[in-house]
Order: C-alpha cells, then sequence, then structure tokens
C-alpha cells in the first residue's frame, strides 16, 4: 500500500484491433509486431493509411517489400491539409506503394501464413493476400491497472480520462497525462503535460495548451504541420492568404538529390498573423519548430521572411514560403 501526496496517472494507449483480425504479432501485426518481422515481406497489406500506417509501411517498401494501403477515409492521413495529403499521395505513389481510398475493410482471417482481406468499394468487392498484415486503424487510451469505476475517475466519451490545463482529474491530486488522456497522441505532447502536472504539484501555475502542437509523420520525405490546415482558416469565415514554396527550387534539397514536397503557409489577410503552417519534405521535422516559436509569439508571415536564414540550408524553404503568403517570394 502506497500513500502518496499527489498520483499521476500515465497509462498511455493500446491499438485498437478489428474483430476479423486480431493481434497475433505474428502475421496480424500492430505497430509493435511490425518492428519486429524477421524478414522483408513478400506482401504486406496496411489497413489504414494514417500517420503509423504510413511510417511502418513506407520502411518496408523501402526495405524491398510489395506494400498495399487501404485507407476508409477519401484520402490518406485524414485531418491533414489537402496540399499535403495530395503531394503525399503522389509521392508515395511514385515510391511504389499501392494505395486504396475510400475503400472499406469488411471480412478477413489468416490461414497458415497467408493473411487475407476483403474491401468493398463504390460496391464492388475485393480480395487481398498478403503474408503480412499491419492493422493500424488508430489507437485508445488504456487504463491498465486502473479501475476507473471503483475509484469514481470520470472519463470521457472514448475512454479517456478527463482532465483539466492543468491536467487534474476530478479526484483530488490526481493528475493525468499523454495518450491516457486523449487528443492528439503524441509524444512531445504527453512529455509537456508531465511537466505541467509537476510544476502544478510544485505549486507554480502552469497549465498546458495545445492550439500550436507540432506534428510529424516520419515518412521520407517527412511531414510536419502546426496550426489550421486551409479549409479550417477558411471555415472561421476569416480572410487569408497561402503562400507556398517548392524544395525544387532549394540549393540544398537539389544537392541532397531530396526535391520532393514544400512548405506551406496559411496566413491571416488582415493581420498577417501565421494560423499555420505545413511541411512535406527532407528534414521538415527540425523546420516546423521555427514556426512553433513564431507562432507562439502570434508572429507574421512578414516577421519569418525579413528573419535572414543561412545559405545553403533547407531552412531557406521556410523563408520563402512565408514571403510568398506575402506575394513576394525571390527563388522561383
Amino acid at each position: 500500500t502506497y500513500t502518496p501526496k499527489h498520483v499521476i496517472l500515465a497509462t498511455g494507449s493500446v491499438p485498437v484491433e478489428l474483430p476479423f483480425l486480431k493481434f497475433d504479432e505474428e502475421r496480424v501485426l500492430s505497430n509493435v509486431g511490425a518492428l519486429k518481422i524477421p524478414e522483408v515481406p513478400k506482401h504486406l497489406i496496411v489497413i489504414g493509411g494514417g500517420v503509423i500506417g504510413l511510417e511502418l509501411g513506407s520502411v518496408w517498401r523501402r526495405l524491398g517489400a510489395k506494400v498495399t494501403v487501404i485507407e476508409y477515409a477519401p484520402t490518406i492521413l485524414p485531418g491533414n491539409d489537402d496540399d499535403i495529403t495530395k503531394e503525399a499521395h503522389k509521392i508515395f505513389t511514385k515510391q511504389g506503394l499501392e494505395i486504396h481510398t475510400a475503400t472499406k475493410v469488411t471480412g478477413g482471417g489468416r490461414n497458415g501464413n497467408v493473411v487475407v482481406v476483403e474491401t468493398e468499394k463504390d460496391g464492388a468487392t475485393q480480395r487481398f493476400e498478403a503474408d503480412y498484415v499491419l492493422v493500424s486503424i488508430g489507437r485508445k487510451p488504456s487504463l491498465t491497472g486502473v479501475d476507473a469505476a471503483a475509484l469514481g475517475l470520470a472519463l470521457g466519451k472514448r475512454g479517456e480520462i478527463l482532465a483539466d490545463a492543468q491536467m487534474r482529474t476530478n479526484l483530488p491530486n490526481v493528475f493525468a497525462i499523454g495518450d491516457a488522456v486523449g487528443g492528439k497522441l503524441l509524444a512531445h505532447k504527453a512529455e509537456e503535460e508531465g511537466v505541467i502536472a509537476a510544476e502544478v504539484i510544485a505549486g507554480h501555475h502552469a497549465k498546458m495548451h495545445y492550439h500550436n502542437m507540432p506534428g510529424v509523420v516520419y515518412t521520407w520525405p517527412e511531414i510536419a504541420t502546426a496550426g489550421l490546415t486551409e479549409a479550417e482558416a477558411r471555415a472561421t469565415g476569416k480572410a487569408i492568404k497561402v503562400g507556398k514554396f517548392p524544395f525544387s527550387a532549394n540549393g540544398r534539397a537539389r544537392s541532397m538529390a531530396s526535391t520532393d514536397g514544400f512548405v506551406k503557409f496559411v496566413t491571416d489577410a488582415a493581420t498577417d498573423e501565421i494560423l499555420g503552417c505545413h511541411m512535406i519534405g527532407p528534414n521538415v521535422s527540425d523546420l516546423l519548430s521555427e514556426i512553433v516559436l513564431a507562432m507562439e509569439y502570434r508572429g507574421t508571415a512578414d516577421d519569418v521572411g525579413e528573419t535572414v536564414h543561412s545559405h545553403p540550408t533547407l531552412s531557406e524553404v521556410v523563408k520563402e514560403a512565408a514571403l510568398a503568403a506575402l506575394g513576394r517570394a525571390i527563388h522561383i
């Protein structure tokens, strides 16, 4: 029996299973099992064209596997900016991934070393066979070891622990962080929530905010985003401006022979404030932090565009995209 003054619940999340394709981590894989395959698959089916499915699917494609991605939504990477999803689809198809969007998985099962997946699209059915299947249709909060009902711990509709901006639950001196509280399931989000909880426990005034939370897809090229998509920004009713600049016009990217992709800014037309930034290209996971910092200070495209960026670097694409939102990109 332990009698702490404070408790932090950080029980994480678990992958969602399909009832007819339960994980055995031998042929029907979660993201964990997909890292432990003892051979390059002849054919890997990826159910779910989101972050995990594309990250792991593209790795096995680069190692020589045939990879088929099946996504229920109209596009891969649902929720991302439309220009990003279109560019990603084009790039990954060029890399050899076979992508089926707007496709529903209706059944399947394992027979020895063969896994069957049945699908439906626009009334037509199709049957796929592979030696491995990765199911990556999402994750759900895990409360392993926590009896929420016995404790009276308040949960949300998806089974997540309800916590406020200081990471407090409805129970006195009990905090919760990470995937267990839902939202975007990101390691850096969880880490920052842990910092906030620790600071509050230590008596400091601190609170969590999520509006500039960066997100990265570790494919190649990488995808990195923060803030509102173009569609989300337009939905606010504000007049907006958009600026894009391609990596193909950047000297460093050309010397790396990695010229796919672009950087895109979404800004408020009246104030020039950066509302969102979306990148697909080489090393964009490292380029995004500059924009997140700018957004924290409610910076503008002009602020970024007037900042000197070292040459030759990939970061110049960020500067040029910011200038493009102002109608004055230079090197194109």
